[in-house]
């Protein structure tokens, strides 16, 4: 039989792979969006050009903030898409 740290790295910790990634990827896309919403409290960034873009009407600087923070997202997405599948061929192999 295996003991428990055996049993934690080549059982429950491949099985739990997925799940656990799953999460973190959520949680950073999700932080990357989040972020934006900093400029309320001065914080600056992404959504401060978005919030002087709705204030003003502007959507020149609107869209000169959202598009670089939707492609942060999307670019967030992606990376951790790419390291799931890695680590799916790993598995698979």
């Amino acid at each position: 039989g295996l003991n428990w740290r055996q049993r934690l790295l080549h059982v429950d910790l491949p099985l739990a792979l997925p799940v656990i990634l799953a999460g973190v990827k959520t949680a950073a896309v999700m932080s990357v969006g989040t972020a934006t919403i900093a400029a309320f409290i001065g914080a600056g960034g992404y959504g401060e050009r978005i919030t002087i873009g709705l204030a003003l009407n502007d959507n020149d600087m609107l869209l000169a903030g959202a598009i670089p923070a939707a492609l942060l997202a999307l670019l967030t997405q992606a990376l951790f898409e790419v390291i799931e599948w890695r680590l799916a061929g790993r598995r698979a192999a």
